[in-house]
């Protein structure tokens, strides 16, 4: 069987978006209106494979000298296919693409593939072929995640500051609007912590917010009318994302984040959301992880659910 691999054209938007609402392991992410609210920063290579006509898989990527990534300005990436697709088909597209980029003089292959949690159907078939075509482990993250079919494990120290936070009359808000957080916590806390800046501006997420209203939730913690804490959501079909979270020094002395945290954790339990991702625990420093952070996830009750990374020298 021969596919047809060819580079994503404006003219693809509407196939290309069709597709990643049907398919087997695809999220909002992968949306055309998402990879390109901030396509000034890279060179877009994204990949459709066909089969005759019929168009079995998508693969959002960018170039990066003679390297293809999949695909750098997102959380997550690799090869969105069909549920109806075998896993026989998806090692034959997977060398399908590796010769098409031999053929367009690429080097390397970086590949990292969405976390295993995001889909209950399974999604590690591209795993496999890439181990047996030489692909290297290049690195591993630690992502943090709450299974929210399982009973909470919460530790007994944050529900006994939860419980005495209860009385502190907080008021959790979700709001349409990203100002008073992005600006009065995550800004200057980011600054003030780490010297960095969100990743998404404070306009960025705003439009963010207009093409995917469903899937992107903002909500906040006030006391006495004024905002101390924030947590900004992703929301999949299983699976929700803290895609960030901070709280003013005022917050801090309440533990107003935790506060929110362990709300936002029971709220979905209770729509049947299958996850609550708190993301990675990366850090600088020797050991690779920032200890502070996972403990802090572990006792709101996460597990650790290793993001891999994966590369194929081309040469």
């Amino acid at each position: 069987m021969k596919f047809t691999v060819k580079k994503y054209d404006q003219k693809d938007y509407q196939l290309w978006n069709d597709f990643v609402a049907s398919a087997k392991n695809a999220t909002f992410l992968f949306h055309r209106d998402f990879i390109e609210y901030h396509k000034d920063r890279f060179e877009d290579f994204s990949l459709l494979i066909f089969d005759d006509e019929k168009l079995l898989a998508v693969l959002p990527a960018n170039k990066q000298g003679n390297s293809i990534h999949s695909h750098q300005g997102l959380t997550y990436g690799g090869l969105i296919f069909s549920s109806k697709l075998k896993a026989e088909k998806t090692e034959m597209i997977l060398d399908e693409i590796l010769f098409f980029l031999k053929g367009n003089k690429i080097e390397v292959f970086h590949y990292k593939p969405i976390p295993d949690f995001y889909f209950s159907k399974g999604n590690q078939e591209m795993d496999f072929f890439l181990f047996k075509r030489n692909a290297i482990p290049e690195r591993k993250e630690m992502n943090l995640a709450v299974n929210l079919q399982l009973p909470l494990k919460i530790s007994k120290s944050k529900m006994k500051h939860f419980r005495r936070i209860e009385n502190l009359d907080l008021d959790i808000v979700e709001e349409q609007d990203f100002q008073p957080f992005w600006e009065l916590i995550l800004e200057p806390r980011l600054l003030e912590k780490f010297n960095a800046k969100p990743v998404h501006s404070k306009e960025e997420i705003k439009l963010l917010k207009q093409i995917f209203p469903k899937n992107i939730k903002q909500y906040s913690v006030y006391q006495n009318d004024e905002i101390i804490a924030g947590i900004t959501l992703f929301e999949t079909e299983n699976v929700v994302k803290s895609q960030y979270g901070a709280t003013s020094k005022k917050g801090e002395e309440v533990r107003a984040l935790d506060f929110l945290f362990i709300n936002l954790i029971h709220k979905y339990k209770r729509k049947g959301k299958h996850f609550f991702d708190m993301g990675i625990v990366n850090s600088d420093n020797e050991s690779g992880y920032h200890s502070g952070l996972l403990k802090q996830k572990e006792e709101l009750g996460c597990a650790v659910y290793n993001q891999d990374f994966y590369k194929i020298d081309l040469k």
